[in-house]
């Protein structure tokens, strides 16, 4: 396979993608190892959070921590477009997900916060 090189604004949001994804796929692993009578997926319903969802609860955990400074969570919010509860909703009640264009701009904000930037759009 050949491999074409990334911009060098991608390289960081692509290693992160790898790393979520490798640890994903361990979760996933080890939720498959512990359950018992796997659940079937209907069709045309959206996904919630749970062992199902190893990429998205590596995603959340890789957010929480970033989360802890005063106002970080509104700040999110307004970057992402979601009233505050929403965001509540899914990264700390994880009785949700975000759709797919929302959870792109969240891999980015944490991509940002990792080399120690602020996400402006």
């Amino acid at each position: 396979m050949i491999s074409t090189p990334f911009p060098p604004r991608l390289k960081l949001p692509a290693a992160l993608a790898e790393a979520l994804f490798a640890a994903a796929a361990l979760t996933a692993r080890e939720a498959a190892r512990r359950a018992v009578h796997p659940q079937p997926r209907r069709r045309g319903c959206a996904l919630q959070p749970g062992s199902d969802t190893p990429l998205w609860n590596e995603l959340v955990k890789k957010a929480v921590p970033h989360l802890g400074k005063r106002g970080s969570k509104a700040k999110l919010a307004r970057i992402l477009g979601l009233p505050r509860q929403r965001l509540q909703d899914c990264l700390k009640g994880r009785t949700a997900c975000f759709d797919g264009e929302r959870t792109l701009l969240l891999l980015c904000w944490i991509a940002a916060r990792q080399q120690g930037r602020e996400l402006i759009l």
